[in-house]
């Protein structure tokens, strides 16, 4: 079975011959640089210079090698630019503030200022102030403050819509190239096409955009959510809009050499709650959600991934009536998020991804050999009958400690006899 068979077997929810690994198909499936190049070295890989392929949580590109001894069964396809809208084809080499050597898109400099920050230029132009900072003593990048004054009588949808528009030419071909590539490889291709976020609050700032108008600030765009419902409801059905005419066009440029697309990562609960009211989450997201995924559905053949962390239990029956295929992170830790009552609950109607290793106790935490026990016990409750692809909860963070992500690694290898 390749490992596009088995990444699909799981996706219908039938038994493949191995649970399928994913480390670094997506922005919220991949590993911190730092912790890419422990690995490497642990490993005994060529030693150079990690790529940077997600600047603002810094996470590392997986090479075909490192790929082999993870046994990982999906590729990644990305933008040309990246969210702080820096062409990402362009690279140059750069020492991050922990001393590290690396590959990273050419208009940003890691340089520190004197206290020992980093700033980030939307489209690298130092011409506007700052869109984003990665603090001294941080690992990753968070946005900058750039709220203007919110006039009820002023702001119009459209302000909130700056980034969103028609797929370019230039970028169709630019996924036409990557896509072939990532299919050529034989592993599940996974297109982040972006635009399709709705609500997203690590897109809501605009850190792309050199002078971001409309609701940015995060706070301000959570109250908007009760405030100014009509406001955000126009947002959504106009960035749907415009989501369904560039998969069109994305389809028709692609067609079904992708297998899975990762459309929205608005995380709906918190650690021990949620984000929302479930009549919120039914009036302003679902009928969006539901237009999109059926869009998809009923005109490709791909498979809808959606990504919203925490304790996310009462709204996961709105996410399956949204029509999305597969759930991300699965976090575990989080209140009433039971592994066992998931997969017994939902486990015939959405695929888990992730959900494999506790990456908030466990794996910064553990010993090595509880790090394998838990991940047996994962991978035997999760992978029960398909319906689930091997990844962590969230990005594995800088601060992991590499021989625990061996383990996993080396448990992951036993348990699929590698």
């Amino acid at each position: 079975m390749t490992s596009k068979q088995r990444v699909q077997n799981a996706l219908n929810h039938s038994t493949p011959d191995r649970i399928p690994v994913d480390f670094g198909a997506t922005s919220v499936t991949g590993i911190h640089c730092k912790v890419v190049e422990a690995l490497r070295q642990h490993y005994g890989l060529d030693p150079h210079p990690v790529r940077v392929i997600e600047p603002f949580q810094m996470l590392g590109e997986i090479e075909e090698d490192l790929q082999e001894i993870m046994g990982i069964d999906c590729v990644p396809v990305f933008g040309r630019k990246d969210m702080f809208d820096i062409d990402e084809t362009q690279l140059h080499e750069q020492v991050t503030p922990w001393g590290q050597k690396v590959m990273i898109a050419s208009g940003i400099d890691l340089t520190t200022d004197k206290e020992g920050d980093v700033y980030i230029y939307a489209g690298g132009d130092r011409s506007y102030p700052p869109s984003a900072i990665m603090p001294s003593g941080c690992y990753f990048i968070n946005a900058t403050e750039r709220q203007e004054y919110v006039d009820d009588e002023a702001i119009t949808p459209e302000d909130n819509l700056e980034e969103f528009g028609p797929v370019s030419d230039e970028d169709l071909q630019y996924y036409k190239k990557t896509v072939e590539q990532a299919a050529a490889t034989g592993k599940a291709v996974v297109a982040s096409f972006g635009g399709t976020a709705l609500g997203d609050i690590a897109f809501v700032p605009g850190m792309g955009l050199k002078n971001p108008k409309g609701i940015r600030n995060v706070a301000e765009w959570y109250m908007s959510t009760a405030m100014r419902r009509d406001y955000v409801q126009t947002v959504f059905e106009k960035q749907t809009d415009i989501a369904i005419a560039n998969y069109q066009r994305l389809w028709d440029t692609v067609g079904e050499k992708v297998d899975v697309v990762f459309t929205c990562g608005t995380d709906f609960g918190t650690q021990d709650s949620q984000f929302c009211s479930l009549d919120t989450f039914r009036e302003l997201w679902l009928p969006h959600y539901k237009r999109m995924n059926d869009w998809i559905h009923e005109h490709t053949t791909w498979k809808v991934f959606k990504h919203t962390c925490g304790a996310i239990l009462p709204i996961l029956p709105g996410l399956v009536e949204a029509g999305f295929d597969i759930i991300n992170p699965v976090q575990i830790n989080a209140k009433d998020m039971d592994p066992v009552v998931l997969k017994k609950e939902y486990g015939s109607q959405v695929t888990f991804w992730g959900g494999g290793i506790d990456t908030q106790r466990i794996l910064p935490n553990a010993t090595p050999e509880e790090v394998r026990s838990h991940v047996l016990q994962e991978c035997e409750i999760l992978g029960k009958d398909g319906g689930f692809i091997f990844n962590a909860v969230h990005n594995i963070q800088a601060n992991a400690p590499v021989g625990n992500v061996v383990a996993m690694i080396e448990t992951l290898r036993e348990l699929r006899n590698q």
